[in-house]
């Protein structure tokens, strides 16, 4: 007799919940250094089209109302979701952002091409 084994397409954590969130909530989630600092909040996930797998988090920080933020692609591994904040934690300092590849404007970001890929995973110390 012939047995079919039937997985669940989606990852569940230890308590049975599923593990996976929508784009749009993940965009204005608060973003904080690992002083419990906010840095800023997401203000889109990037996806590669081909694996469909999560690249980078945009993160806006700065300016008043959405007017003046910069914008700073983080590689999507350096997010941690810390649920007592809801909101993700990176290793990372305000200087370093401060210093990080950014853009100024959300209408005009970067072509996200390898050369830039190599520049913002090295600026982060993570292999490209």
């Amino acid at each position: 007799m012939h047995t079919q084994t039937i997985h669940n397409d989606h990852d569940t954590t230890a308590s049975g919940h599923i593990d996976l969130i929508a784009s749009d909530r993940v965009e204005g989630t608060a973003v904080y250094d690992r002083r419990g600092e906010k840095l800023g909040t997401i203000a889109r996930v990037m996806i590669t089209k081909t694996t469909g797998q999560v690249e980078y988090a945009v993160l806006a920080s700065g300016g008043l109302f959405g007017m003046g933020a910069k914008y700073y692609p983080l590689p999507w591994n350096l997010l941690d979701y810390d649920k007592s904040k809801g909101g993700y934690v990176v290793s990372i300092d305000e200087q370093q952002i401060t210093d990080a590849p950014s853009y100024d404007d959300e209408g005009k970001q970067p072509e996200y091409t390898d050369d830039y890929r190599q520049r913002v995973f090295s600026y982060y110390g993570m292999p490209y």
